[in-house]
């Protein structure tokens, strides 16, 4: 189905989501048309921030908003869903456009498989009347599915489209880009010549898959790694948690602006308790790139300020090698907090791969080496 079609028949005129490949028409065409406007079109930092976001827009309005995700925001959405949202709360109607990764007897990475299992389910459970949108689906038929969701929102509860692999088409192109010349790929090598054998926690997405295929081309075991494959957001608290526990270690963080955003708050708790064997590193293009390239607030942010506030013993932010190189290698030696944001450029290469061992081999060989002597 084509995306204008899609969005003509949902009718309305406010959307706010983050990103994801599968909903990648929706995301093109949204910028293409509002690009990022206040008043039509928001990319927020997390699902649970465009739930409340979206209610704010009906309190003031009246009308129903849409909020787009991956189906791994489902978790994010349950409190605002189930807490405020629900009929039984506050009565505020949403219309839901989630896209379907690691949808049964479909092929998808290990960090999907379960949350698409559960996808459908959990709209259930949360009470969201959902229906599937695949490649097969025509505007009729989702005109009569519409149709009866405005009762049902006109009642303050919420429905969900789910949607299946390439079920929305666009033909126009949307092209991400920014003014910084650094490749991330080329960072997290610089990355890996200063941490040795230090033990580092990589954030979801092209960051992790670019840090094991430089494993693979430097002939090094992939023991030192912990490639947080799924759980967007949560990669600073697992190097946190691995920080306190074998304070002997200098534990190193790369971090991605999107990931950083979708909660933020860990950077604060990261300042409380102050671990001086932690190294935090923020490559920042920002854009939500695994995704597609769409953008995040991160370009316009003081990240430095921000972790300086959070407690940060040392935060420096650079654009260049030269630099980069010498915080590294400052930061290596320096026993304290450390913070260090990266302007990176968007773009990978187009043949890169994904990890060729299983999330639980991942696991099982960087407990081991966390553990060694």
């Amino acid at each position: 189905m084509d995306v204008k079609d899609f969005v003509s028949v949902l009718d309305c005129d406010f959307y706010t989501g983050v990103p994801d490949s599968q909903l990648k028409a929706l995301c093109n065409y949204l910028m293409n048309v509002y690009g990022i406007d206040k008043g039509h079109h928001i990319i927020a930092a997390n699902e649970g921030n465009c739930t409340a976001l979206a209610a704010g827009y009906h309190l003031a309005t009246g009308k129903v908003p849409v909020v787009y995700m991956q189906n791994s925001g489902e978790g994010n959405i349950i409190n605002p869903v189930a807490s405020l949202l629900n009929d039984k709360v506050y009565a505020i109607p949403c219309i839901f456009v989630i896209g379907w990764r690691g949808e049964p007897g479909v092929h998808d990475e290990p960090q999907h498989i379960y949350q698409g299992e559960i996808t459908c389910k959990l709209l259930d459970l949360m009470d969201i009347e959902n229906f599937v949108v695949d490649s097969e689906t025509t505007v009729n038929e989702l005109k009569e599915i519409m149709h009866d969701y405005r009762s049902i929102l006109d009642n303050g509860k919420n429905v969900a489209f789910v949607i299946r692999k390439n079920a929305l088409t666009y033909d126009e192109k949307v092209k991400y880009e920014n003014d910084n010349d650094m490749i991330r790929e080329k960072i997290i090598d610089h990355i890996v010549d200063v941490t040795g054998d230090n033990p580092i926690v990589s954030t979801t997405g092209k960051a992790s898959r670019e840090l094991f295929e430089i494993r693979e081309a430097n002939n090094q075991s992939h023991k030192y790694d912990f490639l947080t494959v799924g759980s967007m957001g949560h990669s600073s608290s697992i190097a946190l948690g691995v920080a306190i526990n074998k304070p002997e270690k200098r534990i190193w963080c790369v971090d991605g602006d999107g990931a950083l955003l979708m909660h933020m708050g860990s950077m604060g708790l990261v300042g409380n308790v102050n671990p001086d064997n932690f190294v935090h590193i923020v490559i920042n293009n920002g854009a939500h790139e695994t995704v597609g390239g769409m953008p995040t607030v991160a370009s316009n942010m003081d990240l430095v300020s921000i972790a300086k506030a959070c407690g940060y013993h040392y935060a420096v932010s650079v654009d260049n090698f030269n630099d980069l190189d010498k915080e590294l290698n400052k930061v290596k030696n320096m026993d304290k907090l450390c913070f260090i944001e990266v302007l990176s450029s968007i773009g990978a290469r187009d043949d890169l791969g994904r990890p060729t061992t299983t999330a639980i081999e991942n696991k099982e060989n960087f407990m081991k080496f966390l553990n060694s002597k």
